[in-house]
Formats: C-alpha cells, structure tokens, sequence
C-alpha cells in the first residue's frame, strides 16, 4: 500500500513542477523524494511523472492518482487534529457506565461540569445494577470507562476515585435513631428493607452480613438503591447502604457504624486511561461523592 509520504512527495512534486522544489518543500532530499516517486510507480504499475530536461509533470495517470492523494493528506490531517482535540478534551466521544447508584451523586456534577468547560465532547452514559453487566460493556469495546464499587479484578486497570460511607438508615421514633453510631451486631434480628437481587447491592449486603455473623429479617426488597431508605424511613425495617443513595430531606435518621464502614468507588479501564478518560477520572477524584448537607450534619453531629 502506498505510504502517505509517498503520496505527499506525489503531491509537491505535482504543486512545484520540479523534483529539487519538491524536495526544499517537504525538508528532503531530492534522491529521497525521486526513490518515494519510484515507489509509489510500482505500487501503482504505471509512470506517474514525464521526466524531462526543464523539469516533470504529471501524466494521465499521475493527475488521477494525486486528485486522492490530496484527499488522503488531508484525512490524515484531520484524523491527527481529532485525535489532538480530543486527547485536549475539545472534541470525541467519551463512552461512560456505571452503577446506578453513582449516577446522580458522582457523575451528574462532573458531567454537567464538562458539558460547560468542554461542549465539544460528546459524553454517553449508561447504567447498570450488576456489575457483570458493566465489564461485558467494557470488555465489548462498548465502553471506555466504569464507573463502580471496588475492587475489581486486577485484569483491569483500576484508579480509586473515592472512599464512600456505608450507614444505617431507620425510621425517626426506632430504637436505634438516638445513637450516635450502631455497632453491626446490634442490628441482629431487625427487620430489613433489602435490595432485589438484580441490584448488586443485594449479595454484596448478603456477604457482609453473613461475615459479620448479623442474621436480619428480610420483609421488602427494592431494585431501586435510592428507595431503600426512603422504605426504611417510612417504618418498614431498616436499610443498610450507601450514602450516596440518601437524598437530601430525608425524612428519617442516618446513623454511621462503629467501626466506619466504608467502600472504595473506582473508575475502570481496559489498559492505561488515555487521555481523555484520565482528565474525567481526574476530575471525578477531585469532586468526590456529593453527600447532601442535612446528611452530613446527621452523620457528624449523631
């Protein structure tokens, strides 16, 4: 296949009439710039240029070849330029997934962020309740960055973004609602609103509780992380989950575990992030989870 220094050394030969002009434009020698010549007539099996004593030009076939080889210098420019912007953050697409539960409290402030300071890259979203879901995408070539609870396994190249509080949520007149923290084994026996299993929040809460040796009635569960306190508060049981999924106004009490109890959020990539993916985990780590502030007065002021 021809090079595209041949078909730019085609092309200056074509503009300036002259093999030596050729070779001062492109920074060259001229024996370099005949020898690209030579190449490209025996790729293509027919003379390119007349050859003659007050110089060169084009013949039929070389006027048909350098009409593309215009076109094919200046797709690679342009394919040069995109790749530029969008490693600059000023053009592309950047393909997001995460876990639904991170979409509002992470990942909306910073995506809106972007669509300020870099309007010009496209950003698609999507989200999942199971994290098997969310590697098929990534491992499909669908995605170009997760964006869920950790660890994940080390087949991936995995940045912590955050470290996100686990806490209790229960009704305003339960018994725990005036502790400042609840150890873990004081929930034995309680009445659980539990998370559906299509969430993945649902065996990762299995796992933990059982590790703890905490045995709790199941009476509710949700797909939906955000109505799990939202239940609780309401006086079906108690819910235990992330931060993230407590709006701000909630109507019931939120407690942190003694010891705090807390989980890693990380962005995943298949290899080292490019560019673009790494100027969006950055900004994802600077950002954080956002906690409402009536939350975070609960959680600091028990």
């Amino acid at each position: 296949m021809a090079s595209l220094r041949a078909l730019e050394c085609l092309v200056a030969v074509a503009d300036t009439g002259s093999i030596t002009e050729a070779a001062r434009l492109l920074h060259s020698s001229q024996p370099a710039v005949s020898q690209q010549i030579a190449a490209l007539e025996r790729e293509t099996r027919t003379p390119l240029l007349h050859r003659e004593s007050r110089g060169v030009s084009l013949t039929p076939a070389g006027r048909a070849a350098v009409t593309d080889a215009r076109r094919a210098i200046d797709a690679a420019a342009s394919a040069v330029r995109s790749a530029r912007a969008t490693g600059e953050a000023k053009g592309g697409t950047l393909r997001l997934v995460c876990a639904q539960s991170l979409t509002v409290p992470l990942l909306a402030p910073v995506i809106r962020a972007w669509h300020r300071h870099h309007p010009r890259v496209a950003i698609g979203l999507k989200e999942a309740v199971v994290p098997d879901g969310l590697f098929s995408l990534l491992e499909g070539g669908e995605a170009d960055l997760l964006v869920l609870p950790g660890p994940v396994d080390g087949r991936y190249t995995s940045t912590v973004l955050a470290e996100e509080e686990i806490v209790l949520t229960v009704p305003r007149d339960h018994r725990l609602a005036e502790r400042p923290s609840v150890e873990l084994p004081e929930l034995d026996g309680e009445d659980l609103v539990h998370f559906a299993p299509d969430n993945g929040l649902s065996a990762w809460l299995d796992r933990s509780l059982g590790a703890a040796g905490v045995s709790l009635t199941t009476v509710l569960r949700t797909a939906v992380t955000s109505a799990a306190p939202q239940l609780a508060a309401a006086g079906l049981g108690i819910a235990i989950g992330p931060v993230s999924a407590v709006s701000a106004g909630f109507p019931g009490v939120v407690r942190s575990f003694s010891p705090r109890w807390v989980r890693p959020l990380v962005a995943v990539t298949p290899g080292e992030p490019d560019p673009l993916a790494a100027r969006f985990i950055a900004d994802l780590r600077t950002r954080g989870v956002r906690v409402p502030r009536d939350v975070r007065n609960q959680l600091e002021g028990g």
